[in-house]
This record gives C-alpha cells, sequence and structure tokens, in this order.
C-alpha cells in the first residue's frame, strides 16, 4: 500500500510541477493567466490511497500588469471582458491581448493574424461613412485602403473680436487693394467638390458705431457684388456681401446682407432670437460643382481694444490616401489620411461571460466558449458589463514569479519525501526477505 500511495503522489507532483513550469515558461507572455494545480486525497472504500490532481484552475479574473508600448494599435482592457479574434477555420478564440495591425486588405488583424471582431462604421446608400451614426454590423473588421474622396466645404465658422476703436469708413471708397479703405482681413481655406483648395478673404469695414460691412474675395479675385463699373481714373464700387450688427454691449445681434442701417432699437441677445448666419455662394474655377458656404459668426463681438480670431474654419477637405490607424479608449478605430482628416471606421468589440474562469483554454493566449462559461456578450468598450481600454499598453502575465519558485521548491521537497517512503519501504521489504 505504502509503494502506491507514494507512487501516486510522486504522479501528482509531476503534473504539478508541469503547471508551475508552464506558469515560470509564461511569465513574460502577452495576457497569459496563471494556472494552478489543485490537490484533493484519495481513498478505496474508507481507506487512504494517496493524493492527486483533481483538477486545474487558471486565475482568469484576475488582471496582469501593464507594459507600456506606445504603440497606436495596442490597447488593454483594464478590467473585465475578451477581445473576440476569429481563426482561418472560422472558429472564434477570446483573447486578452490587444495588439493588433492592418493588413494587406485592410482586415484589423491580432499578432497570430486572426482577425478581429467588432462594429464596422455605418454607411450611406453611396457608401460614404456617417459620422456619429448608429454602430453597423458585428463581424471581421476591415478597413478601407484606398482614397478618401474629396467633400466640398459647406460651413465656415468665424469668431473673434472686431475692435470698436475702429476708424469708421465708408463703403463706396472700399478697394481690395488699398488698405487704408478697410479695417481688417481674414483669410479662410475652403475646398470644392473636387478637392481643390479655395481661399476666401473676408475685408472687414467698420461702416457704423455698431455695424461692420463685410467684402469677400475668392482667391484673390475682386468681389461679385460689383454695382458701379469703373469709370477712368475711377474705381469700381462693391456692395458688402453682408452686416454685422452689434448691440451697445459689443454682442452680436444680426448678420444680414439687407441690413445697410443699424436698426434701432437693437436687438438684446439675452430675450431675441441671435441670427448669426448667413450664405455666400461663388462658382469655383477648373468646373467643380458652385460652392454655398454657411458663414457663422456665432460669438463675435465688438469690444473696445485688440482685434482678434478666435475661431477661423471651415468644413469639407480634399482627397487622400489612408496613412495610419489608432485606437482609442471606446474602441474606435480611428484612420487617418495624407489630407489631415481623420475618421472612425469601426469599433472593437468586447465580449464578456457569466462565468469566465469556465473558459476553456487554447493556443496563443486564448480561450474558447464553453457550456459552463455561457454564451458571449458582446459590447463596446466601457458599456454594459464590458471594462473600457487602455491604449498604447498591453497586459502582462498574471504569473507570480517569486510565488511560483516558493511552489517549484515545495514541490521538489514533496518529490524527494515520497522518494524517501519508497526507498524506506524497499528497505524495509530487504529487511523481512532476509529475516525469512
Amino acid at each position: 500500500m505504502s509503494f502506491e500511495i507514494a507512487r501516486m503522489a510522486i504522479s501528482s507532483v509531476n503534473q504539478s510541477l508541469d503547471v508551475i513550469s508552464n506558469n515560470i515558461a509564461n511569465a513574460n507572455s502577452y495576457g497569459y493567466k496563471s494556472k494552478r494545480a489543485n490537490f484533493s486525497a484519495m481513498y478505496a472504500g474508507n481507506q487512504p490511497n494517496g493524493a492527486e490532481v483533481s483538477s486545474i484552475s487558471e486565475s482568469i479574473s484576475t488582471t496582469g500588469g501593464v507594459r507600456n508600448t506606445g504603440g497606436a494599435m495596442d490597447a488593454m482592457i483594464t478590467d473585465n471582458g475578451f477581445f473576440a479574434v476569429r481563426d482561418k477555420s472560422g472558429q472564434i478564440q477570446y483573447t486578452r491581448v490587444g495588439m493588433f495591425n492592418v493588413d494587406k486588405d485592410g482586415f484589423v488583424i491580432d499578432a497570430t493574424g486572426r482577425k478581429v471582431q467588432g462594429y464596422a462604421a455605418f454607411r450611406d446608400a453611396s457608401g460614404q461613412l456617417v459620422p456619429g451614426a448608429a454602430l453597423g454590423p458585428l463581424g471581421d473588421l476591415q478597413i478601407e485602403t484606398g482614397q478618401l474622396g474629396a467633400v466640398a466645404s459647406t460651413k465656415l465658422g468665424y469668431n473673434g473680436n472686431l475692435s470698436s476703436d475702429w476708424k469708421q469708413l465708408s463703403t463706396a471708397a472700399f478697394n481690395m487693394g488699398d488698405p487704408t479703405t478697410f479695417n481688417s482681413s481674414v483669410t479662410s481655406t475652403a475646398y470644392d467638390s473636387k478637392g481643390a483648395k479655395h481661399t476666401l478673404t473676408q475685408y472687414l469695414v467698420k461702416v457704423g458705431n455698431n455695424q461692420v460691412a463685410v467684402y469677400n474675395s475668392i482667391d484673390g479675385a475682386a468681389p461679385a457684388n460689383l454695382v458701379a463699373p469703373p469709370v477712368p481714373p475711377a474705381l469700381p464700387v462693391y456692395n458688402p456681401d453682408t452686416y454685422l450688427t452689434f448691440n451697445g454691449r459689443g454682442l452680436l445681434v444680426h448678420a444680414d446682407p439687407s441690413l445697410a442701417t443699424v436698426p434701432v432699437p437693437l436687438p438684446d441677445p439675452a430675450t431675441d432670437t441671435i441670427d448669426s448666419k448667413y450664405s455666400y455662394s461663388f462658382n469655383p474655377t477648373g468646373g467643380a460643382n458652385p460652392i454655398t458656404l454657411e458663414i457663422d459668426y456665432a460669438g463675435t463681438t465688438q469690444y473696445s481694444g485688440d482685434s482678434s480670431t478666435l475661431l477661423n474654419a471651415a468644413n469639407g477637405n480634399a482627397a487622400g490616401m489612408l496613412n495610419g490607424t489608432s485606437i482609442s479608449a471606446d474602441g474606435s478605430i480611428i484612420a487617418t489620411y495624407t489630407n489631415g482628416q481623420s475618421q472612425v471606421v469601426g469599433t472593437l468589440a468586447v465580449a464578456t461571460f457569466a462565468n469566465p474562469n469556465a473558459l476553456n483554454p487554447g493556443a496563443n493566449t486564448s480561450w474558447q466558449a464553453s457550456v459552463e462559461s455561457g454564451t458571449p456578450l458582446y459590447s463596446t468598450p466601457g458599456s454594459a458589463t464590458a471594462s473600457a481600454l487602455a491604449v498604447g499598453v498591453l497586459e502582462d502575465s498574471n504569473v507570480d514569479l517569486t510565488g511560483e519558485l516558493v511552489s517549484l521548491m515545495s514541490a521538489q521537497r514533496n518529490y524527494q519525501a515520497n522518494t524517501k517512503v519508497i526507498s524506506a519501504q524497499s528497505e524495509m521489504m530487504q529487511s523481512l526477505m532476509q529475516a525469512i
């Protein structure tokens, strides 16, 4: 009996050594979860029959350390959840290793080439991405690696202070070539339907205590509102494209082409509707479609002191090629292009389980769902039961190397003790045989 008990104990210790050595070997494996051999007593009826490794448990719920990489496509789930990846056989596996890349076909893949699962960005009927729209279907994440098309500008925002200290001038004297006939100018950039860049210069002329006239020039050409053709040596006379009207507190109340005189009394933005927008249209050169810009001066003021520009930006963009991708904390895959534009092209999915400790382990530091783990619940990072992401970092192994070395020494002592039992039993049998 002693031989059998010791033999069973040595066999169990060997299994324990396999687990410990595997933990030590994977101490530097990203996303690896340490395992533990669980011993239990064996009985033959009411008689003790040694020990066995009854199960091997895995510390899946314990998060590993943080490894800073700085990689734009590296991400770590801060607490609960798994990335979902699909291997070449079509099997969905779950991993904590967020080391991603984009292959030649535009698929987001992990370090072993498995296709990452996520939500496609929503597109309209023409195939264009719709910013801020609902998530698309769940599946392989694929990014278009081709060209980002040109988008014509439709809106221009300007915000600043047009000093009330400006000298009052006459609209009839305006001449874009003579700086003494306007108080200031602002140049903005807009794009046509072919992606060509155009400059819109707004010449600002103070024409009343509370009113500034605006003349627009496209690509350096003269304003379009010619009302009096030049008669040599006279200069051409233009109507302003719009008037910016302020109240007595220096706050904008109107941006209206029809307001040639200051309204009396001036509206108060605290109680009346502020009209800060007007539309300006022009025909770009090169055969592109006509452009209509909604120019918004919301927040523009007329205070004493220096003039300033706080906002001067139009939407739209030229065509561009894919230049790189990155991941944000909410799981969004952001594509950047050579034209300086960026857009969300998909969102990573995070899978959670009712019993993650019951997942079946597999190769490449991943797991598969089991009956005991329950079916996966997919959501975006930071929503439902899924934790948010930390970007530019990877999850290290959660192996406690010091603890594993202590366990290794303990296993060695157990092994030696059981070999002593076998040696003692053998010596007793020899002594018995000699006595006989």
